[in-house]
């Protein structure tokens, strides 16, 4: 993971309660065996007149000029815009890895799914929970200009900045908080502590039981 320390980019609108990861990613691509191009896929019947199956080329699909992530000007936002209860339904980490291939980075909402909010933080997405009277205004600012405004995430100062100056606060674990700004997940955490214990350990078990090794 690279460490989320501040993001300044444009905001995507899902304008959906009750999002599942089905929705985010349905379950066809689930049979890809890397991590790379789940991007193409993300909210695939949303964002396609059709059902599509992996290794369609996306490129001939036709896509539903209505949906967000088919607009011009949300093309290279880095931070989704969503409702309540977003990344409900299975436990699937593909749903994460294609918001992640697609480029988001942070999404703001007032709620999620509990296992897609921690698979979140395993990927480097910073997932932030907002009151919904907090999300309600920032869909109403973004749906007042053509051009979405730029926002700012400081991740230190555990702050949103909107571009005409509103700033709002957000609550997050200290842990997951660190497991960002340093870039580790939890097996990159667990080596940064403790792996001279680990070798010493190591070093010890293979030396009487070498048949191991």
């Amino acid at each position: 993971m690279k460490p989320f320390v501040i993001l300044k980019t444009y905001p995507v609108p899902i304008d959906r309660t009750d999002v599942d990861t089905d929705a985010i990613l349905p379950k066809q691509y689930m049979a890809l065996t890397t991590r790379v191009g789940f991007g193409d896929y993300l909210f695939d019947n949303w964002r396609y007149a059709e059902a599509g199956q992996p290794g369609d080329d996306t490129a001939k699909r036709n896509k539903r000029p209505d949906f967000p992530l088919n607009q011009p000007r949300y093309q290279g936002a880095q931070i989704m815009l969503c409702r309540a209860n977003f990344g409900c339904g299975s436990s699937r980490e593909h749903a994460v890895w294609a918001l992640a291939d697609w480029g988001i980075k942070a999404i703001i909402a007032p709620s999620y799914g509990d296992i897609f909010y921690g698979n979140c933080f395993k990927n480097g997405i910073l997932p932030i929970r907002m009151p919904a009277e907090v999300v309600e205004e920032l869909f109403n600012d973004l749906g007042r200009t053509n051009k979405p405004a730029l926002m700012t995430i400081d991740l230190p100062e555990q702050r949103v900045v909107c571009q005409g100056g509103k700033s709002y606060p957000f609550d997050l674990d200290a842990s997951r908080k660190n497991s960002l700004l340093s870039g580790l997940d939890e097996i990159g955490q667990i080596l940064a502590s403790y792996s001279e214990r680990i070798k010493t350990f190591e070093k010890t078990h293979f030396a009487t039981e070498p048949w191991l090794a």
